[in-house]
């Protein structure tokens, strides 16, 4: 460890904090459908849209509604998708001469994209054409990053409201998410990715010769537009099977940086936007103070995994150093601790290192990371509402020890709230622990699994912990077959819809409530006092659900490498 590779780790995450908060006063203006410096060209646009979806967007949604249409939407999109995958052999831009994915394949990664997960059971240069790359799986970053957008939207008015019943319209948050947000920033970025060196190109590849004259093939395509909006969607899915950690979509430090910003920044922004909307401020810093903190020590824990000399360089008298395994030498063990940090903190799933080489306790905080449903700083729209969902369990304990009606935000939190709350968290953890158990045992599973022990329970953790966690990311071992393809993706469905549901039922009934005046025997929820309260419970829940699993992988991995390094 050293005074650079702490410098990088604060560099970063503050970068993201701090272009988090403008960010978040033009979301918010956008949430609230007021006039943007975008109004002279999308003002146009925006009106055609509106009439030609015979909308008027002063009328608003309820709960059941908008979450129809988002459900409605993420059907029609996965439909589509999967069409594509399916039939890429028949349609235009197709220069690789690539075959249509199998069913299975198509069905896994068409939900993947849709649920904003992007997990890929595939090589994106070797088996998904330039048009399903572009027209299919690109479109797809856009809307389901807007999709999750939205729902934050719609929670932040539910407690703005005052005894409200609407919480917006979602086609017209759609829009104007997709095309006052996340449209310029992706154009913007993707031009920085280009001119840094990553490809924008229509040619399947080039050809080039070594210096010992053997003809190499390189395969290219529009990287950088892809590339941009997969990192500020924190969609995660690569055009290269090697991901961030390939040249092409990574050329160099600043790029890395870049992408590491990128993937945090509308997280933090949808919180800031959040504080405006409710006009509670401090509120919004306090759950962004625990954000930062969180994916802070995460960060803080993996680099110091990473440089414990490994039992290997022990065993071999050499140099005590940092555990390179695994890791683009280009950016060394502190970019990508904090890396991984935040690619699994804001449920991205963007690599720039190999997450199955990491040493035990440095793989093992990346997979709590996802365990914790995708809120530290979450992705965008989803780390807003899955610490929204925290923060009322977190007033509720605290109303249990002082004996009063919790209360969060001016309004009052009672037995459905929790109950739903409740059924959130427990979808997830569900999900995460039920299919590892079966895959555990499974032989239909257990075959494609390449290690055993400790380390093969770590990949089929890693593996649900991050498709219900929407994140993507791979800790690697596991080979596509039709038991992965299917309940890989039946898991991101659930930690998807199964979370936005409830979070939509409880925006509903919060909407209908009035607002109220906080008392003397109000808990206040802007300072350390919550700060601390809100970590501890989140904490102590993730440990309850998740540590016997990890004590069982990760943990006594750890123990074990320690014993062959005692060896």
């Amino acid at each position: 460890m050293t005074i650079q590779g702490w410098a990088e780790i604060a560099l970063t995450i503050g970068l993201a904090v701090g272009l988090g908060w403008p960010l978040g006063v033009y979301m918010a203006r956008v949430w609230q459908g007021e006039r943007t410096w975008l109004d002279p060209v999308l003002g146009p646009v925006e009106r055609g849209y509106n009439a030609l979806m015979g909308l008027r967007p002063e009328r608003g949604q309820g709960w059941i509604a908008y979450t129809l249409s988002l459900l409605a939407f993420s059907a029609a999109s996965f439909t589509i998708l999967y069409a594509i995958l399916r039939l890429q052999d028949h349609l235009p831009l197709n220069p690789q001469g690539f075959a249509g994915m199998s069913p299975e394949l198509a069905f896994n990664t068409a939900i993947s994209f849709v649920t904003n997960t992007n997990w890929q059971f595939y090589s994106g240069e070797s088996a998904a054409s330039h048009f399903s790359q572009m027209a299919g799986l690109t479109v797809q970053n856009f809307a389901s990053a807007a999709a999750g957008i939205a729902v934050a939207a719609a929670l932040a008015r539910a407690f703005a409201a005052n005894r409200g019943e609407t919480l917006g319209n979602f086609w017209t948050d759609l829009f104007r998410i997709t095309a006052y947000v996340l449209l310029p920033l992706s154009i913007a970025v993707g031009l920085v990715f280009a001119a840094l060196g990553a490809p924008q190109t229509l040619l399947a590849h080039v050809d080039a010769h070594t210096l010992e004259g053997a003809k190499q093939t390189i395969a290219l395509g529009p990287v950088a537009s892809q590339e941009s909006i997969k990192m500020l969607g924190t969609n995660g899915g690569g055009f290269f099977n090697a991901n961030s950690a390939h040249p092409y979509e990574n050329p160099n430090a600043i790029s890395n940086l870049i992408e590491m910003v990128a993937m945090n920044v509308l997280a933090f922004a949808c919180v800031f936007a959040f504080g405006r909307v409710t006009g509670l401020r401090r509120e919004a810093r306090a759950l962004a103070v625990v954000m930062t903190l969180m994916v802070g020590a995460a960060a803080g824990a993996i680099y110091w995994a990473e440089t414990q000399p490994t039992p290997a360089l022990a065993a071999a008298h050499g140099l005590a150093g940092a555990n390179m395994e695994g890791k683009e030498v280009r950016f060394g063990a502190a970019a990508t601790a904090v890396f991984a940090a935040m690619t699994t903190g804001a449920s991205c799933g963007a690599i720039n290192g190999w997450h199955e080489s990491f040493t035990p306790i440095g793989g093992g905080v990346a997979m709590f990371m996802t365990q914790l449903g995708e809120m530290l700083p979450g992705g965008v729209g989803s780390g807003l509402y899955g610490m929204i969902v925290m923060a009322l369990i977190t007033v509720f304990v605290a109303g249990l020890m002082v004996g009063r009606t919790p209360e969060y935000l001016g309004k009052k939190i009672e037995a459905r709230e929790m109950k739903l709350a409740m059924l959130a968290v427990l979808v997830l953890t569900v999900s995460i622990l039920i299919f590892a158990a079966i895959a555990a045992v499974l032989p239909a599973a257990l075959k494609t699994v390449s290690a055993s022990g400790p380390h093969g329970l770590s990949e089929i953790l890693y593996a649900y912990s991050s498709a219900t966690g929407n994140n993507g990311s791979a800790f690697g071992g596991l080979g596509a077959n039709t038991w992965w393809n299917v309940t890989m993706a039946v898991a991101m469905w659930l930690g998807r819809f199964g979370y936005i549901v409830p979070v939509m039922a409880i925006a509903g009934g919060l909407a209908v409530k009035p607002r109220l005046e906080p008392t003397a025997g109000t808990l206040p929820t802007h300072g350390s006092l919550f700060v601390g309260l809100l970590i501890g419970v989140i904490l102590i829940l993730g440990g309850l659900q998740y540590f016997p699993a990890q004590a069982l992988g990760p943990i006594v991995e750890h123990f074990q490498m320690l014993g062959a390094l005692k060896s």
